[in-house]
């Protein structure tokens, strides 16, 4: 990641503009997720996080719930591939580890498996249709 982006935990009622404008481009504008399945009114009680370009720009964001499952990762276009991604979930896989809890869990699109991987997050169960678009469950054991 370039070391003039900067990541640092969110607050919804302080920060949640920039949240939604970050998710509206990448969900609803680039992958056609309908609007009433993107806002799905758990916000207000999840952890989240925003990545800011050196101009304070939010460029990239995602979201934790409580039981550790990850989502709303989202990075825009001209950002992707430099790492900013990664940075959003070990953000929370810190995060979680911090809280005790045991494992993150996420439902990853299909065509982010690789990226995941990576991230030692591992397959469980079958393909799904979730937005529209395919995923796979996907769980990372943490604290053992």
């Amino acid at each position: 990641m370039p070391t003039d982006i900067t990541v640092r935990s969110a607050n919804w009622i302080k920060d949640g503009a920039s949240i939604q404008f970050i998710r509206f481009e990448v969900f609803v504008r680039e992958q056609n997720v309908p609007i009433e399945l993107e806002i799905d009114g758990l916000d207000d009680g999840c952890f989240h996080v925003l990545a800011k370009d050196p101009t304070g720009k939010a460029i990239g964001t995602a979201r934790m719930q409580q039981d550790g499952h990850i989502g709303r990762i989202a990075v825009l276009r001209d950002f992707r591939r430099k790492g900013i991604g990664k940075s959003l979930v070990e953000f929370f896989i810190d995060k979680a580890m911090a809280l005790g809890l045991t494992e993150v869990d996420l439902n990853a699109q299909v065509s982010a498996l690789d990226f995941y991987e990576k991230l030692g997050f591992e397959k469980e169960g079958d393909i799904f249709t979730e937005a529209n678009l395919p995923h796979i469950h996907m769980v990372r054991l943490i604290n053992t």
